[in-house]
């Protein structure tokens, strides 16, 4: 195959017309009097359109003619050249095209300016290319920076997160050793019921076949009942913190049971300590042992008069409470988030530090001197409000006062007033020879049942 030699050969038109790069001269004032093609091709426009009626400056953004006439022309006009300048040339289709430009100024023999002759780079991969630069390295600073942040607060970080686990574990070595001193306390009272139930029985006995006129026997007897009776209300509240006690839980109306209770608190408290009750409007009711809730506010009360040896003031509160997951998460004993009825008990007493607010729900700890109190108080309100499926919180320090908070929760469903039935007196039911079959694995219960029930008349079988 024969190459024609003449054929390879580009004129210097031809090489100025097709050069990879824009072309353009234009007159000291700026008007284009030449540009090739490929820079006509760029900005899509015609050669006649172009040269002769437009200005280099009026190619370029609003933000590029102020740099041409306050930069780049009196700068040229300096030194005779200026290369590398970046602009933005706006094409006639009206997007934005990033170039670089190069410019030198032809001058005559008295140093005229004659022409000015500009190349123009397409930098549109540059661009992208120093922007992908850009943002990497503001990346690659931030990373510093969030190493050095990261380093310098990793003790603290490193502090706080075990401060955080050893607080979760303290708070479930409190929940597993309340959890098992209810267990121990419910087996000891349950025992110690059933103790309870055959003393009681047998002096009952005893009191119904005593003979007329044994009035010393009869005292004694009374004094030993008197005694098991006080032994039966300790057991009664141990097996309250145990979550053993039977419950008779009713829908309730917190606002009427307190408001119920106003009297019998102000005498107890005594004339030193003031009582105050604010009790929320539109209170939603909750379920609960009407009288278990009363001796729990009882015992708040009791307590905190206690703690106000100068006197103070007492304030029972009432309002409608949400305990969201967020908060109910913070504690080792389960507590389901929802909405409950509150009743808070807050006094200006003494207070209590942390140590002593760890411990004031076990049973049988107390802060008071000996002989004045059994530590049992607060253990049964404990008791009684988590078989009520509630939560209780202490709050208090030390010269502030105390503030403890009983959460029920609410009762959906009817608001209506459930009627109260009267009181029936339990009546003495004698047997007619009609046979009751006991069965009870104690034999000592299991005697003195039978004989109850013997000396009412029935025919009894007994089984273990």
């Amino acid at each position: 195959m024969t190459i024609d030699q003449g054929a390879l050969i580009e004129t210097t038109e031809e090489l100025y017309e097709s050069a990879p790069c824009g072309y353009l001269s234009t007159l000291p004032d700026g008007t284009i009097v030449r540009a090739n093609q490929t820079f006509l091709t760029w900005i899509g426009m015609d050669r006649q359109e172009l040269i002769g009626h437009k200005c280099f400056a009026d190619l370029l953004s609003v933000g590029g003619r102020i740099f041409y006439e306050t930069h780049f022309a009196p700068l040229l006009q300096m030194q005779g050249f200026i290369n590398e300048i970046a602009f933005d040339l706006t094409c006639a289709d009206g997007h934005s095209l990033p170039v670089l430009a190069n410019t030198v100024q032809k001058r005559d023999a008295a140093g005229r300016p004659i022409v000015n002759r500009i190349t123009v780079f397409n930098a549109t991969d540059r661009r992208k290319y120093e922007r992908e630069l850009l943002l990497a390295r503001q990346k690659a600073e931030q990373a510093t920076r969030d190493l050095k942040s990261l380093n310098e607060t990793l003790e603290e970080r490193v502090a706080q997160e075990v401060a955080e686990r050893l607080k979760a574990e303290e708070a479930l070595r409190q929940a597993q050793k309340m959890e098992a001193i209810g267990q121990l306390t419910g087996g000891i009272a349950h025992d110690f019921n059933n103790l309870l139930t055959i003393i009681v029985g047998n002096i009952e006995l005893l009191q119904r076949r005593l003979p007329e006129g044994a009035d010393r026997l009869q005292r004694a007897a009374d004094h030993a009942m008197d005694a098991t009776r006080r032994a039966a209300t300790l057991t009664q509240r141990l097996l309250a913190f145990s979550r053993r006690q039977p419950l008779d839980p009713k829908p309730i109306d917190v606002n009427k049971l307190v408001a119920g209770m106003s009297d019998l608190l102000r005498r107890t408290l005594g004339e030193v300590v003031v009582l105050e009750t604010v009790l929320g409007g539109g209170l939603w009711r909750s379920q609960a042992d009407p009288n278990q809730l009363e001796n729990a506010i009882l015992n708040l009360a009791v307590n905190a008069r206690d703690a106000m040896p100068d006197g103070g003031k007492l304030t029972i509160e009432t309002a409608n409470a949400r305990l969201d997951e967020a908060y109910v998460e913070a504690f080792a004993e389960p507590v389901p988030p929802g909405q409950y009825v509150l009743v808070a008990v807050s006094d200006t007493g003494t207070g209590m530090d942390k140590a002593t607010m760890e411990r004031v729900f076990e049973p049988f700890f107390t802060t008071k001197e000996a002989g004045k109190g059994t530590g049992l108080g607060l253990s049964q309100v404990y008791g009684f409000v988590r078989q009520s499926n509630g939560h209780v919180r202490i709050y208090s320090e030390l010269g502030e006062g105390t503030t403890i908070k009983i959460y029920l929760p609410r009762l959906l469903g009817s608001d209506d007033e459930p009627a109260e039935m009267p009181a029936k007196s339990p009546v003495m039911v004698k047997g007619a020879g009609e046979t009751v079959l006991v069965v009870e694995d104690e034999p000592d219960l299991r005697a003195y049942t039978v004989e109850a029930l013997c000396d009412l008349g029935y025919r009894v079988l007994e089984a273990a």
